[in-house]
């Protein structure tokens, strides 16, 4: 009886582990024909494989069948109904127990915890206490100090701290690992420490959650020496040390522990790859990405979701998306990690369209965004300044009901703020509940862009009297708002404060900024003495920058010393060609800007083509100087004439200090008058509706006639024209620009 009872238990757990809920109710079945009444261990078997495959009213059935069921039949039942979540059920068989032991207390403890109810599981193991401390085991301690670090109460875990040691299981390693656990989590590391240096016994799960902690607390050398002075170290030891090296920004010591664990010939898992994946992502090192990569090919872990998703993820922060994108192709299973990370790639790269467009993909798989899915791809429509697509996502935030979530937030103030409606960005920005420095910094880059220095400055003031720290992206939107305005001395203030109060380091972008806030000031002489006293030399923008201001107020000798710096720095930029040749053009030296042209083509250096854009009924039109491309175009340069003949009337002349060209005047203002940003706005005026503004947005920056153009148009027409170019918003309104004329 006995061997025919242990074959039944054998096969009833192969067929539970097999997942097979048909074979283990004709093994059942095969019990009752075979032995009538079967014994109260082999029904204890039952009530587990049922219990194992989900099938509870079957597992209920079978106990309440056993004439005499034993305190392992009642636990099991108790378990299984505790482990699903059932809690009604397990409270009433809890209730129904003529006797209970620590397991029975066990299973309700924990079955409170695993659905939330904290406060239920205190309430239990209070009632365990009173109803006698022999009950008290080592997995009841553990559960509790879990439930602590969960509930982040200190005051729980020491009370649970208190009485283990009063019961005396402070020795068992048991108990140790969940108690140093706690305590590294609540942030409290020399107190987890102490109870490491007081166990007499160690195994490896208590240094693996003592290196944890450690790492976790940023003791980096306290980590290492713990993990070296290990006897015995198994894959988690390698993988916690790797990914608590990545988090605290040593990513190519975690490399170097990567190589070593391969060495060592250890089983590696999908958390080990993933947080190599993340290094190579954070230090971009493509070829070690690829090699990893390889090898992973060889294991099971291919195919694994969270692998591919960090695969895609370092691609993609590598600056290759095309691999990023085939890998995520070749993904069997995706999650919404997995679509976040192609999506964020495109993002990061330059590829905004690819991003909205792999939304769209991802919601007709039927995987539903999160906030930061959201974030990103309102993020992607603000650099693609597409203001309908991202209002059709904050409906969507709306919906789900994300518009809350701080990312979200954030990312729609950016938007909006991008897409020159200051207004709404401002309305969002007071709505929120919540706010921390990327909200304030979001703002703050909106007014800077618009030039709108006296708003800016208020704004960062507010956000420092808030108590928030401000980074180094919310410097460069005050600085550049200083340049704008020409607030030389207060740009001079915030740049040394953001070294000096704020402790951050300047970067080519703040030092750009300084460059441009004197050039733009006419301070040439003085910028040039700046740049001599910099630590580094300009970046290509830099010299862009205080070259384009040398053309404006005719310091041909620094001008010329900057493009010298242009050229060597970056020899197939064409920017100094232009700048210069603009320079040259302008004092009549056709002979210098004919050199010029001959070097730019003898370098095979071309100029990058002007083109402006509108986008009309979800199809965006894009317009080149002189372009016929558009069917619309008859209707486009007869609208063109009409306003060129009024702007004539109201007193506008041309600018040719824009043509770099020695022709003929008339010919010059041909070209003038069909420029690109010239082309897109009459396409607006023409269908775009009374009342609507008209939003153009431009690879390059406006020239100044198209400036001056603008402005009459918008007088004459009563329309409000916005154009984002390569460098900041310009609003036109009755004859005017937001810019002040300082751009």
């Amino acid at each position: 009886m006995f061997y025919v009872s242990e074959q039944y238990k054998a096969l009833l757990k192969l067929v539970s582990e097999a997942q097979n809920q048909s074979q283990a109710k004709k093994l059942h079945c095969s019990i009752i024909r075979i032995l009538t009444n079967p014994d109260t261990f082999l029904s204890n078997n039952l009530i587990s494989a049922y219990s194992r495959l989900g099938n509870l009213a079957y597992a209920h059935r079978t106990f309440d069948q056993i004439p005499q069921p034993n305190i392992f039949s009642w636990n099991t039942i108790l378990s299984a109904f505790s482990k699903a979540g059932r809690l009604f059920e397990m409270q009433e068989i809890f209730k129904r127990m003529p006797d209970r032991d620590g397991v029975s207390w066990n299973s309700v403890i924990s079955g409170y915890a695993s659905c939330g109810l904290g406060y239920d599981s205190v309430k239990t193991y209070k009632s365990m206490v009173s109803d006698g401390p022999e009950n008290l085991n080592r997995i009841t301690f553990s559960t509790m100090l879990i439930l602590s670090a969960y509930l982040s109460s200190i005051v729980l875990g020491r009370q649970i701290h208190g009485q283990i040691v009063k019961f005396g299981f402070e020795s068992y390693v048991f108990v140790g690992s969940p108690l140093v656990d706690m305590y590294t989590k609540a942030g409290l590391i020399f107190d987890a420490k102490r109870v490491f240096d007081e166990m007499y016994e160690r195994n490896i799960v208590l240094y693996n959650t003592m290196i944890t902690g450690f790492l976790r607390s940023g003791m980096i050398d306290e980590a290492k020496h713990l993990f070296h002075e290990m006897s015995d170290r198994d894959s988690i030891s390698w993988t916690t040390m790797i990914t608590g090296l990545t988090r605290n920004g040593l990513d190519l010591e975690a490399l170097d522990v990567f190589r070593e664990m391969r060495l060592e010939g250890l089983v590696m898992d999908q958390f080990t790859f993933g947080t190599v994946f993340t290094a190579c992502g954070s230090l971009v090192a493509l070829e070690q990405g690829k090699q990893i990569h390889c090898y992973i090919i060889r294991t099971e872990y291919m195919d694994n979701v969270f692998v591919g998703s960090a695969l895609v993820d370092m691609y993609s922060k590598c600056g290759s998306i095309r691999s990023a994108e085939t890998a995520f192709k070749r993904m069997t299973h995706r999650n919404i990690v997995s679509w976040t990370a192609m999506l964020v790639g495109y993002g990061q790269n330059g590829f905004s369209e690819e991003a909205v467009k792999i939304f769209s993909q991802m919601q007709r798989n039927g995987v539903q965004p999160d906030e930061f899915t959201l974030g990103s791809v309102i993020s992607s429509c603000a650099n693609l300044a597409s203001l309908e697509e991202g209002s059709q996502f904050h409906a969507h935030a709306l919906a789900l009901g994300l518009v809350t979530s701080l990312t979200v937030s954030n990312a729609l103030i950016t938007l909006y703020g991008k897409c020159g409606s200051l207004e709404d960005s401002h309305r969002l920005f007071n709505e929120m509940h919540i706010r921390d420095e990327v909200s304030w910094t979001a703002l703050v880059s909106g007014y800077a862009q618009f030039g709108k220095a006296k708003q800016t400055i208020e704004l960062f003031e507010r956000m420092l009297a808030d108590g928030l720290k401000p980074d180094g992206v919310t410097f460069i939107g005050v600085l550049s708002a200083c340049s704008r305005a020409g607030l030389v001395d207060k740009g001079y203030e915030y740049f040394h404060s953001m070294v000096q109060k704020h402790g951050i380091m300047p970067t080519s972008d703040h030092y750009t900024c300084m460059i441009d806030l004197l050039s733009r000031a006419g301070r040439t002489e003085e910028a040039k003495d700046f740049i001599e006293r910099m630590p580094c030399c300009p970046d290509a923008i830099g010299w862009s920058t205080l070259l384009s201001s040398c053309r404006l107020h005719g310091n041909l000798e620094i001008g010329k010393w900057a493009a010298d710096s242009l050229l060597e720095l970056e020899p197939e930029n064409p920017a100094s060609y232009v700048l210069l040749s603009s320079m040259y053009a302008s004092k009549g030296k056709w002979d210098d800007v004919a050199r010029l042209r001959r070097g730019m083509r003898d370098r095979g250096v071309r100029k990058e083509p002007g083109f402006s854009w509108i986008k009309y009924k979800n199809r965006v039109h894009i317009f080149s100087a002189d372009d016929r491309s558009n069917p619309y175009s008859d209707q486009i340069y007869a609208e063109l004439e009409k306003l060129n003949q009024k702007m004539v009337g109201e007193g506008y002349v041309p600018d040719m200090s824009s043509v770099l060209h020695d022709v003929e005047a008339a010919v010059k203002i041909k070209m003038l008058s069909h420029h690109s940003e010239k082309l897109a706005i009459a396409f607006g005026l023409i269908f775009i509706p009374a009342g609507l503004p008209i939003r153009i947005v431009k690879n390059l920056r406006v020239c100044g006639d198209c400036h001056t153009a603008t402005k009459f148009i918008s007088k004459i027409t009563q329309r409000e024209i916005l154009v984002r170019d390569a460098v900041r918003f310009h609003l036109f309104r009755d004859g005017t620009c937001s810019c002040g004329d300082f751009w």
